[in-house]
């Protein structure tokens, strides 16, 4: 077993469990590829009939991607640790919305970031009472990637821009709302039903075992958000929040002063491309297009300084105001990638 991650099969179950609390569960680039290569071999085997991913820890199921040895290399000069870091994992995330048998993942505590891209693209995905979901990856000079974007197009209305753009975290309901969650199971309940699930081999007993979960906020603030973040671009939308002033207007502005303007309009631009496509490989070329340049020309490094490093919360960004960002700027970290675009294996 790595002591990162414990990969094993159990009754009819293949079981893959992030064993990093300490580090919120944070994703390596070591683990994405056992998880790959694990659900590879599961695929073909009849004797695996499930696929469950979980985590220890109270805290969080994956607080996101493991980005210090990226940052580390990127302050050096050296992109290509990163970009074939995000290669392999959007391949992992377009293999997990794929995979041919159910993948049950219970997301307990925070799910952000990489942590959406293994846990919330499978078959089935379970949260409980302290589960918290969120893209916050504007906050540190990115856009919301793993297909998060893919998802986030697909929520209802336009609260796809709302959390993207904003970051906002997501409770179990808002969660399931959005698209990023399907069953509430209390956390008393997981290691029973984990249980049942080795012991079947089939995810029937998830639905049995789901409830109604706590209310949210989402579900009653959709007109609010609609009616603010239907605007034709993110300037319009930081307009319409400047000239508003109600409460809600003043948490997304709040929210969105702590990110990257350029991610921010960046972000926008993704999922509302990605609302016209509704496909997943083509989300993740998109973010990957992004990605593969953000160590040399987005806020990423700074994001990183600020926020994780140095944690001065005091990032100088590229633009210091969303009406800052031109359009040219968003069309060149979005553009494709003549020689570097994913090429996606016939598996997927």
């Amino acid at each position: 077993m790595s002591r990162e991650i414990n990969i094993r099969r159990d009754g009819k179950a293949g079981r893959i469990t992030l064993c990093r609390p300490e580090a919120l569960n944070a994703l390596t680039y070591d683990m994405c590829r056992k998880i790959s290569a694990a659900l590879d071999e599961w695929e073909k085997d009849p004797a695996v009939a499930v696929a469950i991913i979980d985590a220890e820890g109270e805290r969080a199921f994956c607080s996101g991607g493991d980005i210090a040895e990226m940052y580390g290399r990127g302050i050096e000069g050296d992109f290509g640790y990163g970009q074939s870091f995000w290669r392999d994992e959007y391949m992992l995330n377009a293999k997990i919305a794929n995979w041919r048998k159910p993948i049950i993942s219970f997301l307990q505590g925070y799910t952000m970031g990489g942590g959406v891209g293994i846990g919330c693209h499978g078959s089935h995905r379970v949260v409980c009472e302290s589960s918290l979901v969120a893209m916050p990856e504007c906050g540190i000079g990115l856009v919301p990637d793993v297909g998060g974007s893919f998802l986030l197009a697909n929520a209802p209305g336009r609260a796809g821009e709302f959390l993207g753009v904003t970051g906002t975290r997501m409770g179990p309901d808002d969660a399931i709302y959005a698209g990023f969650a399907d069953h509430f199971v209390p956390a008393s309940r997981w290691e029973q039903l984990i249980g049942e699930l080795v012991d079947r081999g089939e995810s029937a007993p998830v639905v049995s075992a789901s409830e109604a979960p706590p209310q949210g906020k989402l579900r009653r603030m959709k007109a609010e958000i609609d009616a603010v973040w239907s605007a034709e671009s993110i300037a319009a939308v930081a307009r319409a929040l400047e000239n508003d002033g109600g409460e809600f207007a003043e948490s997304c502005r709040k929210q969105m002063q702590r990110n990257s303007p350029l991610s921010m309009a960046c972000a926008f631009t993704l999922i509302r491309k990605q609302r016209a496509t509704r496909d997943m490989k083509e989300a993740l070329e998109l973010e990957f297009r992004y990605t593969h340049r953000s160590l040399e020309h987005s806020d990423f490094i700074e994001g990183i300084r600020a926020r994780i490093v140095d944690k001065d919360n005091k990032p100088s960004w590229k633009f210091q105001n969303i009406a800052d960002v031109p359009t040219k700027a968003v069309e060149e970290l979005l553009a494709p990638l003549p020689e570097d675009e994913i090429v996606w294996r016939e598996t997927l």
